[in-house]
């Protein structure tokens, strides 16, 4: 039987052209009815004959509009698209039956608004819907002269083949994205929020509302942004003054003496949604709402919120906080500052969004102390609308943009995340500083999985596949940016270390080891680090860094100098500027010990720090961001063993019977279905069973409790190992039965299992950021020494072999010590194939593999607990909407 599910939400989407959007399901009402009625009669004749193939009679009209109407179903589904209150297009699939895998499409837009990509738009929208019925292909007949149509097929990377003679084409839409899909929806995506948010960062006319005559955030606002010389008009609003701060006042934004692209509203809450309003009708795209009083007010601040969205929404206007800072962006051709930051940055290269309008100023301070130039800033504020997504997605093409830096509080929706991030890190650095995600650590299951994967371990997941810099403070996210933003990026980790001071070199030879930097003994015959002495020279200093430069034998320097009396400083700088100049290849960092350096040197500005720790961290994140750089992505394997189907429908009948915990038969029904390596076993109810199944499995055996609710298995004695005999086993299942409390309990049979090394792997699912794999240290180890990683699905082929080589019991898999090596190979595909249930069932909420033995020629799985709970509404990644 075909689940029908229920009829998607209305969502907010943009327009290729930056425009928003609504798509949301037809329900059949009069008001639909009169609505896809007026789209057919304001269309034109080419436009009709072009979607029915003929010049359409009132009867077809009328037939074509009651199927439209008719009420959603696994077999058939209407989505309209509605700009500014009029639908502007819909899109609908039929298929002939519920076993029917494929079903046909058709999709109309009005004339005016053909070209903005809505098609494409609904035709997203609606394969997803008919994704989750079960159909994996729509397909729909296009006459070949039909080119709009067509390039929206191209668009999808639809399949077109000769259909009929006639000149009428068949286009095949696949409903499950390939990764060549999935990049096409992000370009489009990304190409719409960059049109959408342009008027935002680069408007051409400004509008302060709540300009103040003297004082209070709009007056300094309004100070700021004329005196950095904002190239287009500036429009104060203040209905008591004509004039503010110089500048010619007006009564109402619908007094303005033109048009405007930007609304900044400094007044208070109430007034905030009917200056929105007031604002569209003065041509803003874009408002930057400073004004507090919404959800960080409580809930009456969140309803109200909700209802900010809602107008700026329906009026195509992107909305910027509210109860934030301000944007900032130092392009000479915009310079604008519509923030109450206390200074404007200097311009530069690194792109800053910041949740919090605090932090923001903090890493702005920074950042301008350490001579770190500014490309653009957002505080975001309570992120009712823009998002660190959106920002992302502009900054993928900013000519301006060379890094980013984000402080973030909370994920929108963190798989998109990941996908957006992933691919402007594969062009430009991200960087990223996460508060607030390990309080709510605690989670329903009990599973060694499920208690690891608290949101911190998502978000080290999420930051080590997308290829994001993650760092631990405010202090680390500049220093990070400072070497990341302007330096070129290490082809190695090998690291060439010269200063005059002993002491500090040795401290930063320490420090570059904890880093993941690696010291050469020596550099051209020199000692590395090479120490040269209180009385260095500045000539002897720039020949000994120019023999370490030149050498090849590094992948980056770093220059240590001690100020004393008895040097000059200045002068010794100088000559470290000289070299990194003669070298700009090769990245260099410098740590000035008792002052006397500028903070950046020569033309191409290397970074000087205070400390050696600060300038080996920052060393250490730009080698590992280089080498992610450097590494393939990986793709996603075909494991065409896998039988889904089975597994989809055990995971029905547990959720049909109450989820949780599931009985062993379960458990290794599924397993099956994705050829784990679950240890064959036995379930039995008493003594006499177990001597039974343990003759027939052969000795030697394990017995172990079969309690779905019990993971710690070994702590209560209810695991007995290698038992040789009839004997042995029925002894074993009463003490079994005694540790429970329970007559006749039941326990699984298993024949033993060897391996050289004891592993623990898993899922557990976060409704968030979606399902993690897990493989770390396992047995009685995997809480005590938590040597484990995580990653998020979808899974590479390359992300399994990364997993388990970065555990820190790593080489035990290799042969330590004259250890066997253990089947990776297995292991890897272990990972893989749970990788892929993970993906198609996010209903397994935990899944515990413990311990897994791991050994030269297999690797298997001898316990597992696994515990199922309902899907709800999830973030998807591919579907192009705003929040």
């Amino acid at each position: 039987m075909t689940t029908t599910y229920p009829p998607p939400a209305a969502v907010d989407a943009l327009t290729a052209d930056g425009a928003i959007i609504t798509i949301r399901p037809v329900h059949g009402s009069e008001a639909d009815r009169a609505a896809v009625a007026g789209l057919f009669e304001q269309a034109s004749g080419a436009s009709l004959r072009l979607r029915f193939f003929t010049n359409p009679a009132g009867p077809l009209l009328a037939a074509e509009i009651t199927r439209l109407l008719r009420p959603p179903t696994a077999e058939h589904a209407t989505l309209a698209a509605e700009l500014a209150g009029e639908t502007v297009g819909v899109a609908s699939y039929e298929r002939r039956g519920p076993q029917d895998h494929r079903a046909e499409f058709a999709v109309f837009v009005a004339d005016r608004h053909q070209g903005r990509g809505i098609g494409t738009l609904l035709l997203e929208h609606l394969a997803q819907y008919a994704r989750r019925h079960g159909i994996t292909e729509l397909f729909g007949e296009v006459l070949a002269g039909n080119a709009r149509m067509l390039r929206v097929a191209g668009d999808l990377t639809a399949a077109t083949t000769p259909y009929l003679a006639d000149g009428v084409v068949e286009v095949t839409l696949t409903t499950a994205a390939d990764e060549a899909a999935l990049a096409a929806v992000a370009a489009r995506d990304r190409a719409a929020g960059q049109a959408s948010l342009r008027p935002l960062l680069a408007p051409h006319s400004v509008a302060i509302v709540g300009a103040g005559r003297t004082g209070g955030v709009g007056h300094e606002l309004l100070t700021g942004l004329v005196s950095y010389g904002f190239t287009g008009p500036v429009y104060p609003v203040n209905p008591h003054a004509t004039a503010v701060a110089g500048v010619p006042a007006y009564p109402s934004l619908r007094h303005l003496p033109g048009p405007i692209e930007l609304a900044v509203i400094a007044v208070p809450a109430p007034q905030v949604v009917t200056a929105v309003t007031d604002a569209a009708a003065a041509g803003a795209r874009a408002a930057v709402v400073l004004s507090a009083g919404f959800a960080d007010a409580g809930e009456a601040g969140t309803r109200r919120q909700d209802e900010l969205v809602r107008a700026a929404r329906a009026h195509n206007i992107r909305l910027v906080g509210p109860n934030c800072l301000g944007v900032i962006n130092t392009d000479p051709l915009v310079r604008l500052d519509a923030s109450f930051a206390p200074a404007t940055p200097p311009a530069g290269g690194l792109a800053v969004a910041s949740q919090s309008g605090a932090v923001g100023i903090a890493v702005l301070d920074q950042l301008r102390r350490a001579g770190c130039g500014t490309a653009s800033f957002v505080s975001l504020g309570n992120k009712a609308d823009v998002s660190g997504n959106d920002l992302i997605s502009y900054w993928y093409d900013d000519p301006a943009t060379r890094a980013v830096a984000l402080y973030l509080e909370s994920f929108g929706n963190p798989r998109k995340f990941a996908r957006l991030a992933r691919a402007l890190a594969r062009r430009k650095p991200v960087l990223a500083v996460v508060s607030g995600h390990s309080g709510a650590g605690a989670r329903a299951g009990a599973s060694h999985t499920g208690a690891a994967a608290a949101p911190e371990a998502a978000v080290t997941s999420l930051f080590a596949q997308a290829g994001v810099v993650q760092v631990e403070h405010l202090g680390e996210l500049v220093d990070a940016a400072r070497m990341l933003t302007d330096q070129p990026l290490p082809q190695g980790h090998r690291l060439g270390i010269v200063g005059n001071a002993g002491g500090a070199n040795v401290l930063a030879a320490d420090a570059a080891e904890s880093a993941g930097l690696r010291l050469p003994e020596q550099v051209s015959g020199l000692p590395n680090p090479l120490d040269l002495g209180a009385d260095a020279t500045p000539a002897g200093l720039a020949e000994s860094l120019s023999i370490v430069a030149g050498s090849g034998a590094v992948d980056a320097v770093l220059v240590l100098l001690a100020a004393t009396r008895a040097n000059d400083p200045p002068a010794l700088w100088r000559q470290v500027a000289s070299v990194a100049d003669r070298w700009p290849a090769l990245p260099l960092a410098g740590v000035a010990l008792g002052g006397g350096a500028p903070v950046a040197l020569g033309e191409r500005r290397a970074p000087v720090f205070e400390l050696p720790e600060q300038a080996t961290r920052a060393l250490g994140r730009a080698v590992a961001y280089a080498a992610w750089r450097r590494e393939p992505l990986g793709t996603r394997p075909p494991l065409p063993e896998v039988d889904t189907e089975a597994a989809r429908a055990l995971v029905a009948e547990g959720l049909a019977e109450g989820g949780g915990w599931q009985p062993y038969a379960r458990i290794a029904g599924i397993a099956a279905a994705y050829q784990l390596p679950l240890s064959p076993s036995r379930v039995v109810h008493s003594a006499a069973a177990a001597v039974a199944a343990a003759a027939e499995i052969g000795y030697p055996v394990a017995l172990k409790a079969a309690d779905p609710q019990l993971v710690h298995k070994s702590d209560i004695g209810a695991v007995r190992l290698d038992l040789a005999d009839g004997s042995a086993v029925t002894t074993a299942y009463h003490a079994v039965a005694a540790a429970l409390a329970r007559p006749d309990p039941p326990v699984l049979v298993q024949p033993m299992a060897s391996g050289s090394v004891e592993l623990v792997a898993g899922v557990s699912h976060e409704p968030h950021f979606g399902s993690l794999v897990m493989v770390g240290l396992g047995g009685v180890h995997t809480d005590l020494l938590a040597d484990r990683t995580f990653r998020l699905v979808p899974l590479t082929d390359l992300d399994a072999g990364r997993m388990w080589r970065s555990l820190r019991s790593a080489p035990l898999l290799t042969g330590y010590r004259n250890l066997p090596p253990v089947a990776t190979d297995e292991l890897e595909l272990l990972l893989l194939r749970l990788g892929r249930l993970a993906e198609e069932l996010p209903e397994v909420a935990e899944l515990d593999l413990n311990p897994v033995l791991a050994g030269p020629g297999q690797v298997v799985a001898v316990d597992a607990a696994l515990r199922l709970c309902p899907v709800g509404e999830e973030p998807d990644p591919t579907l192009r909407r705003l929040r």
